[in-house]
């Protein structure tokens, strides 16, 4: 089954609802990365909620960046996502340590750490970009989505995150869903949300029982009922190319660029967020200065 999100309102109008399944991309980002089980779950989840939250600005040439910086073993998570919910991502550190709650439950929190914070940057093709950054509340990142929207966006919000890495450390499941309130919701609303993410229970526990994404907010949403508006194909996507390399390149500027061909060698340069390496000769770097 491929990836795809789904986003949709209550019956009664007063929540704007989203959900994800993203196994398959989750999956795609932790092999380019070699992740271990614990890093698989932090950057998997980090790819889950940047994959909602770009899809959700609806600006067609927009991208939003999410950077998880807690102080954990794991480093800086970075992701970027375009209009449609594609992302790419990488990590400081993709080899950590498995770190466990319980026996069988990775620690996420651990992964991250607590100490810093969340961050995001919405590109929506103006002048400057809006960014907004909240001090991190678990490292669970669930938690600490939630947190950003209501103290940087104020915008009531549940959200719900889970990747369940397999004992062969593969990927099994992933996906999550967003619920945001709209003003004016009533008690009862509120409440019905509250009871029905409490029955629903974990993502992966869904996920396992072969939920989709419809399913999930129909299970979360309960008597309210679902009005499901649009269905988006997502996937692990980077738009790297030679071209973009070139001009990094380029922007080096001479001098690093002389000290490069006096090399004599092949010179690689590795995408930062996926497996391509584009690979330069003396002679091409000649061609670079050339046009400097």
């Amino acid at each position: 089954m491929n990836d795809y999100l789904v986003r949709g309102m209550t019956m009664d109008g007063f929540v704007k609802v989203v959900a994800i399944r993203s196994t398959e991309l989750v999956r795609r980002g932790t092999q380019i990365h070699g992740t271990t089980p614990n890093a698989s779950a932090a950057f998997g989840r980090a790819l889950t909620a940047g994959s909602m939250m770009g899809n959700m600005q609806k600006v067609e040439d927009g991208s939003m960046t999410l950077q998880i910086r807690g102080g954990g073993p794991i480093g800086t998570i970075t992701v970027v996502s375009d209009a449609q919910g594609n992302v790419r991502g990488c990590m400081t550190e993709p080899r950590v340590p498995l770190v466990e709650k319980y026996p069988g439950k990775l620690d996420v929190g651990a992964t991250v750490g607590t100490d810093g914070t969340l961050t995001v940057i919405r590109d929506l093709q103006m002048k400057e970009p809006y960014i907004g950054s909240v001090q991190l509340v678990s490292g669970e990142i669930a938690d600490d989505v939630t947190a950003y929207f209501a103290q940087s966006e104020q915008t009531p919000t549940a959200c719900a995150l889970g990747v369940l890495v397999d004992r062969d450390c593969s990927v099994k499941v992933a996906g999550g869903y967003l619920l945001q309130l709209l003003p004016g919701a009533p008690e009862e609303t509120i409440a019905a949300l509250e009871k029905g993410i409490r029955d629903a229970g974990a993502v992966t526990g869904m996920l396992e029982q072969g939920m989709t994404p419809e399913d999930i907010l129909g299970q979360v949403c309960g008597p309210l009922g679902v009005v499901f508006l649009e269905t988006t194909p997502v996937c692990y996507k980077c738009y790297c190319s030679r071209e973009r390399v070139t001009a990094a390149l380029i922007s080096l500027g001479r001098q690093e660029l002389e000290e490069i061909r006096a090399e004599g060698k092949a010179f690689p340069v590795e995408c930062q967020f996926c497996d391509s390496v584009y690979t330069f000769t003396p002679e091409d770097i000649q061609a670079l200065l050339a046009t400097i």
